[in-house]
């Protein structure tokens, strides 16, 4: 009762008092409404950094933890903060290898409209998201990559408090939502990280003041826990790129490490991938590691790479030459625009939803996934089109909820008269200096 006292009247709790109290929870020694009241406390008064870096490690080491000192080199995970056709780590992580960096990462599985980079590699036929540490590391030291699913418990006071601030009104707390990511990744091992924190109306943070907040709330935590963090703040004011769905986003990002995917998500994996190559160390300066990296793009290296991570990990390497091996669905339709004109936007909540309707996400935990269908865009925001032009392709496998998603599709199109202004991709970086 005391510490929830001390922080509803704006004060700092130590390390111990903190250790006392998450531990104590996830113990079940300390019951739910005294928690439920303390994040409250927190959503009213904030946090100071040293004292959200406090919970991020405590967090961290509630369970789990992967150590990967054995992989060679610096390791840099990219965390994205979620948006919609957001394919970047697929892209990325044959990308960055195949310049020399080590990719070792653990993905989650996809919530709500939101997709799951765990779910999209379990459409490549054979692919496998779980492997030993052992095997992951050898992996990762043999061919510069592995992608696998979370394993083991980590952070188990993270999945509880995320559980009870859920159903409190508590979520949008920055120090919270920040401390509740940051240590799932410090548990995971990297040696430094790059944050994409998406902003705009398919992010969690709809202003880019939050998200800025956000990133810098995260920056400062990895930077006083001693690892390497930048931030970027990119816009989700429409899908990134052309495809949403799981198996749909494997075939976008093998047609982009083709050199033919859309520009947003090409530059955005460009941006991203210069910020991990500078962390570790494998570039001196941002043009050196774009350079490299656009070299291993165009050269094919990237792709070569994509093929021996798949082949790695059980899967079907020949789906980088043949599209027709990923699932595919039984019914498809073209959206049509209804009248001439400019796009002036593109909801991406709307189509996460719509997508998640048809099947490729999940409204609740327990919801199975359908990896075959989605949406497939044909337009961005600025196009002109003619009355009854392909605004998009609707991929179902139940005729029912193909025409439910059909009428949410159509609805997140605007269409006007004058070609709407350009939207920056990158808002802004934040790094240690800003902090």
């Amino acid at each position: 009762m005391e510490l929830i006292q001390k922080k509803r009247d704006g004060g700092r709790l130590s390390r111990e008092e903190l250790e006392f109290l998450i531990q104590g929870y996830v113990r079940g020694e300390i019951p739910d409404y005294q928690m439920a009241a303390w994040a409250m406390a927190v959503y009213f008064q904030g946090m100071e950094p040293e004292e959200i870096t406090d919970l991020t490690l405590i967090m961290a080491g509630s369970g789990d933890t992967l150590d990967l000192s054995g992989i060679r080199g610096v390791k840099v995970d990219k965390h994205s903060t979620g948006g919609v056709a957001d394919t970047t780590t697929l892209v990325l992580a044959p990308l960055v290898a195949s310049a020399g960096v080590p990719v070792a990462k653990m993905s989650g599985r996809g919530l709500g409209h939101t997709g799951g980079t765990v779910d999209k590699l379990e459409s490549i036929p054979g692919y496998r998201t779980a492997l030993s540490p052992q095997e992951f590391i050898d992996q990762v030291n043999r061919i510069g990559v592995g992608v696998v699913g979370q394993t083991g418990e980590l952070a188990p006071a993270d999945k509880l408090l995320y559980a009870l601030r859920d159903v409190t009104a508590t979520i949008e707390s920055i120090p919270l939502i920040a401390s509740s990511i940051m240590s799932k990744k410090i548990a995971a091992g990297a040696d430094g990280f790059v944050l994409d924190v998406k902003v705009g109306s398919g992010a969690f943070m709809k202003e880019e003041e939050q998200a800025v907040a956000m990133a810098k709330a995260m920056v400062q935590i990895g930077t006083l826990a001693g690892k390497a963090t930048v931030a970027l703040v990119t816009d989700m004011n429409e899908p990134l790129g052309r495809c949403i769905g799981n198996a749909l986003e494997v075939k976008e990002a093998i047609l982009t490490l083709q050199g033919q995917g859309p520009a947003h998500l090409t530059e955005l994996c460009l941006q991203l991938g210069t910020e991990m190559l500078l962390l570790a160390g494998a570039a001196a300066q941002a043009g050196e590691a774009r350079a490299k990296l656009e070299e291993s793009l165009f050269s094919g290296a990237a792709l070569e790479k994509f093929k021996e991570w798949v082949a790695a990990q059980g899967g079907d390497a020949r789906v980088a030459e043949d599209l027709s091996l990923l699932p595919q669905a039984r019914h498809r339709a073209s959206l049509k625009a209804p009248r001439a004109g400019y796009i002036q936007g593109i909801d991406p909540l709307a189509l996460g939803l719509a997508a998640m309707h048809l099947g490729a996400g999940r409204e609740t935990k327990d919801s199975t996934i359908d990896l075959a269908v989605g949406i497939e865009l044909k337009v961005r925001s600025g196009d002109y089109v003619e009355a009854g032009a392909d605004l998009a392709e609707i991929y179902a496998n139940d005729q029912g909820r193909l025409e439910a998603a059909f009428q949410e599709a159509l609805a997140a199109f605007a269409l006007g008269g004058e070609k709407p202004p350009a939207r920056p991709l990158v808002y802004r970086k934040i790094t240690a200096e800003d902090v």
